[in-house]
């Protein structure tokens, strides 16, 4: 079964644009898929691409307009290719004019599918790398703290000294709400 998808996106891109030209490619209105930018509440979610793989069996065929609608960024693209070369679901691109059923098409779906898996391999270990190179060299991860610990000590000590909260934080360059923060931060680690 032929199954179109398309992906709202910039002008050439439409809506409208892409049902059109997959009707046009055969594909029946009622087996069209569609995420409109207007109806995805979240980014990464396509409920339009989801319903179409929730229905898709092995043997089917997902076409596109072009597979750059597969995704907004290369690994998703990447991701989803893989996903279809899986699931042994055919993909036809009608701009770019690849088709799995034909073997320089099934191989070029392959090799995007094996580029995905490469690229989240390497983006997994350079995370794991990063953060045992944060945390063996010692170095804390996320935002560097406003005060240090000698500065920490000294807010306390005019706190104790009756001096205001106001004054302490334009001593220490720091805004009032950072200067509470990490005085009370302090409490409740002692």
């Amino acid at each position: 079964m032929m199954l179109g998808y398309a992906r709202a996106g910039t002008a050439p891109h439409t809506l409208e644009s892409q049902i059109n030209a997959l009707t046009d490619a055969g594909i029946e209105p009622a087996r069209i898929y569609t995420d409109a930018l207007e109806t995805i509440p979240i980014v990464r979610e396509r409920p339009g691409l989801r319903a179409l793989l929730d229905y898709a069996r092995a043997g089917d065929t997902a076409v596109v307009v072009g597979i750059d609608r597969l995704g907004r960024t290369t690994p998703e693209v990447l991701a989803t290719a893989r996903e279809l070369s899986n699931r042994r679901i055919g993909l036809h691109s009608l701009r770019e004019k690849i088709d799995t059923d034909d073997p320089a098409g099934a191989m070029i779906v392959g090799l995007l599918a094996s580029l995905a898996e490469l690229d989240e391999e390497l983006g997994q270990a350079r995370r794991l790398a990063a953060a045992e190179s944060r945390h063996g060299g010692g170095s804390s991860v996320g935002r560097p703290r406003a005060l240090d610990d000698d500065q920490v000590a000294l807010a306390e000590q005019m706190r104790a000294d009756g001096q205001p909260v106001p004054t302490i934080a334009a001593a220490l360059g720091v805004s009032r709400a950072t200067l509470y923060r990490t005085l009370a931060e302090r409490r409740s680690v002692r």
